[in-house]
């Protein structure tokens, strides 16, 4: 019924599990940033470099769901997108979700 001195004098239990309650926490940390985050950054950096190779004469595809022809790169940070005949339209580059295709330099307005 009493503790032994020799029992009393002993660590406290769970002292020594420091180690292994980490281990699986940095594991799963390790996991997440190979299989989540380092693809995703990726991705976002080859979308990046997609929406900076925009030129004149691409298809594109709007995060909205229109398909145009890039009549006009205005700057680095707006385009302007023929979504029908006649029919333009001033996007922010970060609007685009994808380029179809590259195509040919669309004919310039004074040339008509």
């Amino acid at each position: 019924m009493f503790v032994t001195p020799a029992f009393a004098q002993t660590a406290a239990p769970g002292a020594g599990d420091f180690l292994s309650m980490i281990l699986p926490l940095v594991m799963i940390m390790v996991i997440f940033y190979f299989l989540l985050i380092r693809p995703q950054q990726r991705k976002v950096k080859e979308h990046q470099l997609l929406i900076s190779k925009v030129q004149r004469g691409d298809t594109v595809v709007t995060n909205g769901g229109l398909i145009g022809r890039v009549t006009k790169v205005t700057d680095d940070k707006e385009i302007q997108v023929e979504i029908a005949e006649n029919v333009k339209v001033r996007l922010v580059r970060s609007a685009i979700s994808d380029v179809r295709a590259k195509g040919e330099p669309v004919k310039d307005e004074a040339g008509k």
